[in-house]
């Protein structure tokens, strides 16, 4: 090779590490919260993915889960209460080349954000959506959420309250998301994993994160953290799989009508054939929303993993579709022509 076509050469791009997405901003969060291992496997996956840090942004709303941009060696915006998933779809739609990831909370997301998270998620823009669900509001002292359970005593409560919780993985089926999933802060294989599927996932990926508030509600989720506990009370999705749990795996999932019940197979080996399989690509979004109803606390375990992975159109390409066949039939405009035309008027001085 020549020198000049040596010159010409680019140069190598230099493998990043977990450390290049860091800040320089000092993490900000009560010590013991699962914030904590949320970011950091954020950023221990974001150098494997091969996106460039200027090709990556962070949008979040308001709370604690909110100062996450700062923590990221990316761009960012920390937008207003609840309107993350409004500001990201504009910059997707603008610049649908970035990675966009959206990081709320149950409080930020759910309630005053309710509506512009389903709208996010029913348009299928090419976005991540991380909701850390902790039940509680963490950042203005422990208020009760709209994930809360019903009788929960807060400080905006005190005599327990009556509000049905929401569903987050319900609400995002609901709203007919091409991704939902479910994982945990104390769990970091699966959480890692979790997060690769919901980025390689060509759509909105939702992803809510149980995620322990250890001051305002500390161990809201510890029977499914435990490791005496998890194995009875949790079971994890797998595609093409049986639905199988418990300490030896003893125990498995059957569909009866459209109630989902819990046998022994172990007393019971005839049932095996029985148990229902997972099926996360099915176009149907009625078996996902029948398992996004198990809670962990009516006797069945709470699933973890993949509820759904569906291909549909995003919107961004769509939108892109429409301005070029827009430009194609008008060409591309004039906007001072576009002032002048019609009826116009001189307003005198």
């Amino acid at each position: 090779m020549t020198s000049a076509a040596t010159e010409a050469a680019p140069a190598a791009q230099a493998q990043l590490t977990k450390k290049d997405f860091e800040s320089d901003q000092d993490v900000r969060w009560c010590p013991g919260c699962g914030d904590y291992a949320i970011l950091a496997q954020v950023q221990k996956l974001l150098p494997e993915l091969g996106v460039p840090r200027e090709k990556t942004v962070f949008v979040s709303g308001i709370g604690c889960s909110s100062r996450f941009p700062y923590y990221m060696n990316t761009y960012g915006f920390h937008t207003i209460h609840g309107r993350a998933p409004a500001v990201a779809t504009g910059l997707k739609a603008s610049r649908p080349d970035l990675t966009v990831w959206v990081v709320t909370g149950d409080g930020d997301g759910l309630s005053i954000g309710g509506n512009h998270l389903i709208h996010a998620i029913r348009r299928n823009l090419n976005i991540n959506i991380l909701l850390f669900n902790n039940r509680i509001y963490g950042l203005t002292k422990g208020q009760y959420s709209p994930t809360s359970e019903r009788f929960k005593v807060t400080p905006s409560t005190p005599a327990g309250s009556l509000d049905a919780p929401f569903n987050p993985i319900a609400l995002a089926l609901g709203a007919q998301a091409t991704f939902a999933a479910r994982t945990l802060d104390r769990d970091l294989k699966h959480l890692g994993e979790t997060l690769r599927r919901a980025h390689d996932h060509k759509g909105t990926s939702f992803v809510e994160i149980y995620q322990n508030c250890n001051i305002f509600n500390d161990g809201t989720f510890k029977e499914f953290t435990e490791k005496n506990e998890k194995p009875d009370n949790t079971v994890v999705l797998q595609h093409g799989e049986p639905l199988i749990y418990g300490s030896n795996q003893e125990k498995g999932i059957v569909l009866n009508g459209f109630n989902l019940e819990s046998v022994n197979i172990e007393e019971h080996p005839e049932r095996k054939s029985d148990l229902l399989v997972h099926d996360e690509h099915c176009e149907n979004s009625t078996l996902a929303m029948i398992l996004s109803g198990l809670s962990g606390y009516d006797g069945l375990p709470l699933p973890l993993g993949v509820f759904r992975d569906v291909v549909r159109p995003c919107y961004e390409d769509g939108l892109s579709e429409q301005i070029e066949q827009a430009l194609a039939r008008t060409g591309p405009g004039d906007l001072d022509a576009l002032l002048n035309s019609g009826e116009t008027w001189e307003v005198a001085p």
